[in-house]
């Protein structure tokens, strides 16, 4: 005796062994002995056999005309033998039954399934609605069929071109056009950049990482909807100095500056002046949430996306020639000791004398030239330098006084800043300031860390976040904080509310206050800082945000998400230049320093690639490297080792004369390929993002 039977959506016929009320056991064509519920048992039968029966049951299955079952099925449930008799006769055969069992259960659309072979006939409305999305579904799919032979020929549909960065980066994997991408890739055993790029889909590669970016991150524009910045209604004091700040030369967004007063008089007071949007803009209003939702500026060569319209931004930056608004320091120094005797904060209006540029002075305002000072004049100015009253003993001073802070912060930390390696400056050849289209021609060119003016600006910058942030814990007004708990490697710089020492810096608070119209956290903390300076030790009581304040945390969740994509991109929309340079310059060879593994450091370019033949090295070794293909979409290029430079030292250490800096071990770099989302399986102080010049 044999049995049909349901298992787990498939129909199964075997040979009865044993048999009860409630099961039986039995045994299929292939050995296997299984145990079947009664409630699965469908039909017991003596003959044919079981895969003789199965077969012919199939074949009957196939000839059945749905249409017409359905037309035939009576409108109260019924069981598949009931059909048979309608269809077929009323002598229907156990062939003609179990081929009506079949087809019966694969046309869910005509019939709704009601247990142990038993089925209802789905409504004229029901059945309607299925076959048309089942059209629908088959229409679809031709055309996944169409757009996956033009893919694979080596062209890409319109509509695939169209969603290009979803498919890639967030893919729908139910549109029509991720699949097509997904079986055009299986088809031709390409990658699915590899296979759009080649189907032409991808035209520009710089526009390729420019979209892309905006995709993930601006999906509605990088327009701003027309605000005004509000005015500063204060009734602030001008301040008795004469103030000037120091950035680069692309710099619009100037929102710190310097004074010096009482050089010779045995106390020299250091003013460190802050635009001071957080007098006008407040939590919640309009201008905020536009800073709120960006967070920080986003910078790249030869362009940026502002955290704030540029009308707001040029209301509050700290312009040559104006009495500027200002949350400012007063440190005021023994002259000739460098120790700290007074400190003061002041909300004021600050005469800004001049915009002085890095770019412009740093070939001229060397540490030497600074040194020579001790007899210079107000009219004793190299030329390129401003003919600001006192600017070069200024500076002298400034330098002086930046050195002794690095060299206190250095005991600190335990060990000396070792940064070794320069910056690196962009700068696209063109006409006009609008978005960069990728041709351009790129020159980079170099500025060594620790320049006497990068100095100056960026230990004036840590002593206000540090003292402020300290200020401001003293005091139990909340504020974003970066920390860092030491030096060893893996501990990486942290953003909270609490205030603790950052081993990276060498100070025992840090709270990031100095570019409050470049980042949204030095704003928040403007507001904090403003409440401290109005009212003293009872500020915590009216300050913005309170302790355990929701709100901050949730600010710093944003605002490290975001500031580590924007960074992320600056670094590959900066190896993308740096690539555009090797193939604009025909450099077909490099010098560099084995950075770990089989990577490999550039000595004149910000440029790291995996070097074969560098394995086995020891780090710091000095290669001469041959370049392969350069791939400006993966943000790929390898090379090979010709030589070695340096001698080896037989201990595998790096040679003596090997550049290896302190803050190797921190770097993130970009060495490509780059990563697509597309699934074929069903499918420590350092120069802050686009050359702001704080510490981080």
């Amino acid at each position: 005796m044999f049995l049909l039977f349901e298992e787990a959506g498939k129909f199964l016929a075997g040979r009865v062994l044993s048999q009860t009320d409630t099961s039986a056991q039995v045994e299929l064509d292939s050995g296997k002995r299984v145990k079947v519920k009664a409630a699965n048992i469908l039909i017991t039968f003596d003959k044919p056999a079981p895969a003789d029966l199965l077969a012919a049951a199939r074949g009957v299955s196939e000839d059945i005309e749905l249409d017409m079952a359905w037309e035939f099925a009576p409108e109260q449930e019924f069981g598949f033998a009931d059909l048979a008799r309608e269809y077929f006769s009323d002598k229907a055969t156990l062939e003609q039954q179990v081929g009506a069992l079949i087809s019966l259960f694969e046309a869910p659309h005509y019939f709704r399934r009601a247990g142990k072979g038993r089925f209802r006939k789905a409504s004229a409305d029901v059945l309607a609605q299925a076959l048309a999305a089942i059209e629908k579904k088959k229409l679809v799919q031709q055309q996944i069929d169409a757009w996956v032979a033009e893919l694979a020929a080596g062209r890409c549909p319109e509509p695939v071109r169209e969603q290009l960065y979803k498919i890639l980066f967030k893919p729908d994997k139910n549109a029509p056009e991720y699949k097509a991408v997904v079986e055009a890739s299986r088809a031709t055993h390409l990658a699915p950049l590899d296979l759009l790029q080649k189907a032409g889909a991808i035209d520009s590669p710089y526009q390729f990482h420019w979209r892309r970016f905006l995709f993930e991150h601006f999906p509605k524009g990088t327009g701003f909807p027309d605000v005004q910045a509000p005015p500063i209604k204060d009734d602030l004091p001008l301040a008795g100095v004469q103030a000037f700040s120091i950035d680069d030369s692309a710099t619009t967004e100037i929102d710190d500056a310097l004074s010096v007063l009482g050089l010779g008089s045995g106390q020299v007071t250091v003013g460190i002046h802050i635009a001071a949007p957080g007098l006008a803009v407040q939590p919640g209003d309009p201008v905020d949430n536009l800073g709120r939702a960006r967070l920080s500026t986003v910078y790249m060569p030869g362009y940026k996306l502002t955290m704030l319209p540029d009308a707001v931004v040029q209301a509050y930056t700290l312009q040559e020639g104006r009495d500027c608004p200002a949350v400012s320091l007063y440190v005021t120094f023994n002259e000739d000791t460098l120790a700290i005797e007074h400190t003061e904060t002041r909300l004021e209006r600050v005469p800004i004398v001049a915009n002085l540029r890095h770019d412009q002075l740093d070939a001229v305002i060397t540490a030497q030239w600074l040194a020579d000072a001790g007899g210079a004049t107000d009219t004793d100015l190299s030329p390129g330098v401003p003919a600001v009253p006192g600017l070069r003993v200024q500076l002298s001073f400034l330098h002086r006084l930046a050195t002794h802070l690095k060299a206190q912060r250095e005991v600190v930390r335990g060990k000396p800043e070792n940064f070794t390696r320069p910056d690196y400056n962009f700068r696209l050849l063109r006409d006009g300031s609008g978005e960069p289209d990728g041709n351009e021609q790129v020159e980079i060119t170099v500025r060594q860390r620790g320049a006497p003016l990068d100095l100056v600006v960026s230990e004036a910058m840590i002593l206000a976040n540090s003292h402020w942030g300290s200020w401001m814990a003293e005091l139990g007004v909340p504020a974003i904080y970066r920390s860092q708990a030491s030096l060893a490697p893996g501990i990486k710089v942290r953003m909270g509310t609490k205030a603790l020492p950052h081993a990276g810096i060498g100070v025992k608070s840090y709270a990031w206050s100095t570019s409050p119209l470049r980042r949204y956290t030095d704003l928040v903390n403007q507001w904090q800082i403003i409440a401290c300076a109005r009212h003293g030790k009872t500020a915590a009581l009216v300050a913005p945000f309170k302790p355990k304040d929701a709100e901050l945390f949730a600010i710093i969740s944003g605002f490290d998400a975001a500031y580590g994509a924007y960074g992320a991109f600056q670094g590959a929309i900066e190896r993308f230049w740096t690539l555009r340079y090797l193939t604009q310059n025909n450099i077909q060879e490099l010098v560099g320093a084995l950075f770990k593994d089989n990577l490999v450091r550039a000595e004149s370019l910000p440029l790291v690639l995996p070097v074969v033949g560098a394995q086995g090295l020891p780090r710091g070794a000095r290669l001469r490297v041959r370049l392969g293909a350069v791939d400006t979409i993966a943000l790929d290029v390898t090379g090979s080792v010709i030589e070695r430079l340096d001698a080896p030292t037989g201990d595998g250490a790096p040679a003596p004369d090997a550049a290896v800096s302190d803050d190797d071990s921190d770097d993130e770099v970009v060495v490509g390929p780059l990563a697509i989302a597309v699934d074929l399986d069903e499918p420590a102080a350092a120069a802050a993002p686009g050359g702001d010049n704080q510490a981080s």
